[in-house]
């Protein structure tokens, strides 16, 4: 009886173990999905560049005018001697979105070669412009190092406070409303010219002449829905939107206000946007003014 009892009691116990383990196999997996209910489980992190090297950046430092940094979280063609970027790209969707605040660590980008001139955090000051990011902050929530790469001044420009700050803020967050809505989206943004109004009136160069401040800004935005093999699935009916603004004070806080064509972009700046997709496609894509909503 004994034996009998006490073998009841243990196989009680083990339905009990079981049970309370079944529980938390069953509660256990709802925990993380709950914290990152934020993405898309499609979404993924793309390389910057799938749709092309629009100046044919490389390298090579004798490419001064027109240097390829790849970094993780965008990638860039950068001009010693402006001392900022021509173009940068990157990509985006939720998979680059996270909760890592704004780290507002403006610093000198170490990566650029040897002897260059390093644009610093002061190197704006009191000049009335932005230093205005390429790549958003918000884009790259996802870890502090991806943040604060966006903080670096290679990935900056002078820019009119007002254009950054209402026009561009504008754009760059209807963007991040697209990847909310299972979209990825590639954007290309640049600069060329010399001479814009900030705050304190009109300059052509900062920080003792080591700093040209840009006439134009631009930007190219791609949308496709989440998925793989991106430039081939640019298509005639892709979503393409294309803006130019002036690096001015008193621009329209409305973005749609700018849009242009990838078509006249390229023929300003001499570059070969969308290379990577094929020819008949860009054929229509960059002639087209996107006419879709702004917000």
């Amino acid at each position: 009886m004994q034996r009998t009892f006490t073998r009841l009691l243990s196989l009680a116990l083990l339905g009990s173990l079981a049970a309370s383990c079944a529980k938390e196999e069953t509660v256990a997996p709802t925990a993380p999905a709950a914290a990152v209910q934020h993405q898309d489980a499609t979404a993924t992190r793309d390389n910057h560049l799938a749709l092309g090297n629009p100046s044919g950046a490389s390298t090579s430092t004798s490419y001064y005018w027109n240097y390829l940094m790849v970094k993780s979280q965008f990638a860039m063609s950068y001009h010693r001697d402006r001392g900022t970027p021509n173009w940068v790209s990157w990509h985006l969707s939720s998979a680059w979105v996270g909760s890592t605040p704004r780290q507002d660590n403006f610093a000198p980008d170490n990566a650029l070669p040897s002897g260059w001139y390093r644009p610093t955090s002061t190197s704006y000051s009191g000049s009335g412009f932005d230093r205005g990011h390429n790549c958003p902050s918000a884009d790259r929530t996802g870890s502090v190092a991806d943040n604060s790469a966006t903080f670096l001044m290679s990935n900056m420009i002078p820019q009119a406070p007002n254009n950054n700050q209402r026009t561009w803020a504008n754009l760059e967050n209807y963007c991040r409303t697209l990847v909310s809505a299972g979209n990825e989206v590639y954007v290309i943004m640049g600069s060329y010219g010399k001479g814009g109004t900030g705050s304190n009136g009109y300059h052509t160069t900062l920080d003792q002449g080591r700093v040209t401040v840009p006439a134009r800004i631009w930007k190219v935005v791609v949308v496709l829905p989440n998925g793989s093999s991106d430039a081939s699935r640019v298509t005639s009916s892709t979503r393409v939107i294309a803006i130019d603004t002036p690096n001015d004070n008193s621009l329209n806080s409305s973005w749609g206000t700018y849009r242009t064509t990838v078509d006249a972009i390229e023929q300003a700046t001499g570059y070969d946007l969308l290379s990577a997709v094929s020819s008949s496609v860009q054929s229509v894509v960059e002639a087209r003014v996107d006419n879709g909503p702004t917000s």
